[in-house]
């Protein structure tokens, strides 16, 4: 869609050795909700980029979730590995507190819910605390449900039945959210295989889930639904021209390199589930701390995420329209209403 953000933060802050960006994107529906990533940018433009990027999804998937919440989001410049320290989140949140509620922060990749609760010492606008600190608890979950039942309603388009059972999914990235989306798909009876870097992650899996298999690149597999659940613009046109599944749905952000991609796949039969109506989860449980409610209280909300897939693909294949371009008609009309 392309609107203009409202305001971009640069974060510094010399004795804790912070270096972030925080990106409001909009907030005519609320205040701008959206995560904080800490990741090892090679750049501060990269991180601008990103920050750019995340902070408007966050702008449509509130608006398609029918929230009453503007999209923002944060990033800060480093490994968390090596970098993150409590004198640096609390240095950030000082920033996050000085922009008085405009900006509300969670959990996303490189930071956990205990991570909240120290940028939480320093400012009220945080949502994803742990419970013990008073909050709904980490996201993920949250994230990995909605995408499974944007999964299920996206199946029952393509193929005439919402069950998982003996489909072959493929999950890129099993962190926070794609380890539990493989919880989720392994009940159902789905076949999964995973891919991920990191040696550790793959052996939760195997320890949690011994039917799971292992592969260098799952979007290369003969798979049916290809679940991107780490970082974004895995879809290229090459990629989205070698694709073997017939559905793409997952929690990454910013899925497609370009929107050109949406049209490659529409030509190719490949149904693509826009990222910032899959991944919503999240926001809906984070939404739901701020009005004091449970993680668990949100449950039928996220689910309602299925009848918001289902209205996409639908409209888009009615209309001959890329799904990209049908989920953007619907964002339009509740942030103009």
């Amino acid at each position: 869609m392309g609107t203009a953000h409202e305001q971009v933060v640069f974060c510094r802050d010399e004795q804790s050795g912070l270096r972030a960006i925080i990106g409001i994107h909009h907030t005519g529906l609320g205040p701008a909700l959206g995560g904080t990533r800490f990741y090892p940018y090679r750049s501060e433009q990269a991180a601008l980029t990103d920050v750019l990027r995340l902070s408007e999804g966050m702008t449509y998937k509130a608006a398609a979730a029918g929230l009453a919440l503007g999209g923002g989001k944060g990033v800060i410049i480093g490994d968390p590995l090596l970098d993150k320290t409590p004198e640096l989140l609390r240095a950030y949140g000082k920033f996050v507190d000085s922009l008085a509620g405009r900006y509300i922060t969670a959990a996303d990749m490189g930071t956990t819910a205990e991570d909240v609760d120290v940028v939480g010492t320093v400012t009220p606008h945080v949502v994803g605390r742990t419970e013990s600190a008073g909050g709904s608890g980490d996201t993920g979950w949250s994230t990995a449900y909605g995408v499974f039942q944007a999964m299920r309603a996206a199946s029952a388009v393509v193929w005439g039945t919402a069950g998982l059972a003996g489909r072959t999914v493929g999950v890129e990235g099993a962190g926070k959210v794609g380890y539990h989306l493989i919880g989720l798909l392994a009940e159902a009876g789905a076949e999964v295989v995973v891919t991920d870097p990191s040696d550790d992650a793959l052996h939760r899996v195997r320890t949690s889930h011994a039917g799971v298999k292992t592969s260098p690149a799952v979007i290369e597999d003969p798979i049916d639904i290809y679940a991107p659940c780490a970082l974004g613009s895995t879809l290229t046109p090459a990629s989205a021209n070698a694709l073997q599944a017939r559905l793409v749905c997952g929690a990454a952000n910013n899925q497609l390199q370009d929107r050109a991609v949406a049209a490659t796949l529409m030509r190719r039969g490949v149904a693509w589930v826009p990222d910032y109506i899959a991944n919503a989860g999240g926001l809906i449980q984070g939404n739901g701390e701020r009005l004091g409610k449970a993680a668990h209280d949100v449950r039928e909300d996220i689910e309602a995420l299925g009848a918001s897939v289902t209205e996409v693909l639908v409209q888009a294949k009615e209309s001959g329209i890329t799904t990209a371009a049908a989920a953007d008609a619907v964002v339009r009309r509740r942030l103009a209403r």
